[in-house]
């Protein structure tokens, strides 16, 4: 009689347990994923714009409070500190921002999300008034990866980003 207590009671565990482990274990497709994925390919293409716009003015909204930002092997800081003290400053610089062959993609897992991004990027400088001629357009091949994270608000926000650049290799 002890044993069949001792078995209904391990078979009783086990039938409340192994949902809950199972839950635990077994990845759920999260309801809405589609969505999230072009909720964070939206905030990266907001913060892309306001590049091409020229404009940092209100990309903070981006990132979240405690972002960093890795640049070419830089550590630039919070975003607030590299758009006010690297960003913008260069953005000043030039004529036109522009970024093409863009490829983005998104891993969502939860409230967080990983991007991958590839573009080729084209800055023009202002002209120097003390130069005859302008100077040749800037062209790099670049790569981002960025870490998001849904907040509270149900907005995502970039929390890390690294980005990289190199001149296009010559088709032979």
């Amino acid at each position: 009689m002890k044993h069949v207590l001792a078995f209904a009671a391990l078979t009783a565990t086990l039938a409340v347990a192994a949902p809950t482990a199972q839950a635990q274990t077994t990845p759920a497709a999260a309801p809405g994923s589609a969505a999230d994925e072009a909720a964070v390919k939206a905030t990266l293409t907001k913060y892309q714009q306001a590049v091409q716009k020229l404009d940092t003015t209100g990309t903070h909204r981006l990132f979240t409070a405690n972002s960093q930002v890795f640049e070419s092997g830089g550590v630039e800081g919070t975003y607030q500190h590299y758009a006010a003290h690297h960003l913008a400053p260069e953005l000043k610089e030039f004529k036109a921002f522009t970024f093409s062959d863009y490829q983005a993609a998104v891993q969502v897992d939860g409230p967080y999300a990983f991007a991958t991004e590839t573009y080729t990027y084209t800055i023009n400088l202002k002209p120097d008034p003390k130069e005859k001629e302008a100077k040749a357009p800037i062209v790099r091949r670049g790569v981002a990866t960025s870490v998001l994270r849904k907040n509270a608000a149900g907005q995502w926000q970039i929390m890390t980003t690294h980005s990289s650049a190199r001149t296009p290799r010559v088709k032979k």
